[in-house]
């Protein structure tokens, strides 16, 4: 399935770590966001991408125009650098379109103007570019393939250590408890839309506000939920969680590395080498 990507808000919340980079590209080790929610779709073998770009796009062209397989890949360097060979590739396979779909585009608006490219598809995956997990997106789809659904999504209980209140009109508390017993459960991505989703899209309208109401009341839109990990980069302080996690070797989201791939030897051009400063800057 083709997996659209909306890359293109300003991530006002992070620009304590950078003025300068859009949130998709605040890197996580090696590699930008972006590129770990793309690694965890291409695991399960959905490596036709659509980004949706706006604020910052020329970066995200510029990382991906300038890529360097050699930074988060096994390699053998010979010939004082004239030759490499790759033992194993990240986007070898990857198919990737651009599209600047608006500055001050909200989601849904985003997800209209990437419609052509997506013509003749029955069904296709969405997402933030802000959020990690370790779903099993098999099942996900499997259970929502199963259903009459047009739209389904990742939902997820927030372990965090808010509580939740319940006022009286008195504002007397009726009401208190841990957000995570509390029976709550967020909207966390990981969309799969049937192509029918677009019917119930309107001009200018946010995806999750009026076409989500209009599913609802037909019964027509689904959650999966998910109990294992699920994390939002939204600030400073969250990038420096996941930091953490990706420095301990502790990193849920990257599934890929459940199964070691086998090794590929992959020749890099001599004029691939150069452009990419022959992988040894």
């Amino acid at each position: 399935m083709k997996v659209v990507l909306f890359c293109g808000g300003q991530g006002m919340r992070l620009r304590e770590f950078s003025e300068n980079t859009p949130k998709p590209m605040v890197p996580l080790g090696y590699r930008p966001m972006l590129w770990h929610i793309m690694r965890y779709y291409a695991h399960f073998g959905h490596k036709d991408f659509i980004l949706c770009l706006g604020y910052k796009a020329d970066m995200v062209k510029q990382y991906f125009m300038n890529y360097n397989e050699c930074l988060s890949n096994d390699f053998v360097y010979s010939k004082g650098g004239r030759q490499v060979e790759l033992l194993s590739s990240d986007i070898d396979d990857w198919n990737i379109t651009f599209v600047d779909t608006g500055l001050h585009s909200n989601v849904g608006q985003r997800l209209r103007a990437v419609q052509p490219f997506l013509e003749g598809e029955e069904m296709f995956l969405a997402n933030y570019a802000d959020g990690l997990t370790d779903l099993d997106l098999n099942q996900q789809l499997a259970n929502f393939e199963a259903t009459r659904a047009v739209g389904s999504f990742m939902a997820y209980q927030p372990p965090h250590s808010f509580h939740v209140v319940a006022l009286g009109q008195e504002n007397q508390v009726e009401y208190i408890s841990p957000i995570a017993k509390s029976g709550l459960w967020i909207n966390a991505g990981y969309f799969a839309f049937r192509s029918e989703i677009f019917e119930y899209l309107g001009e200018g309208e946010e995806l999750v506000e009026q076409p989500f109401q209009r599913l609802i009341a037909e019964g027509r839109l689904q959650a999966h939920r998910h109990a294992g990990f699920w994390a939002a980069m939204d600030t400073f302080k969250d990038k420096q969680q996941l930091d953490e996690l990706s420095a301990r070797g502790n990193a849920p989201w990257e599934v890929w590395r459940e199964t070691a791939a086998p090794v590929q030897r992959l020749r890099v051009p001599a004029a691939a080498v150069a452009h990419s400063a022959a992988c040894s800057a």
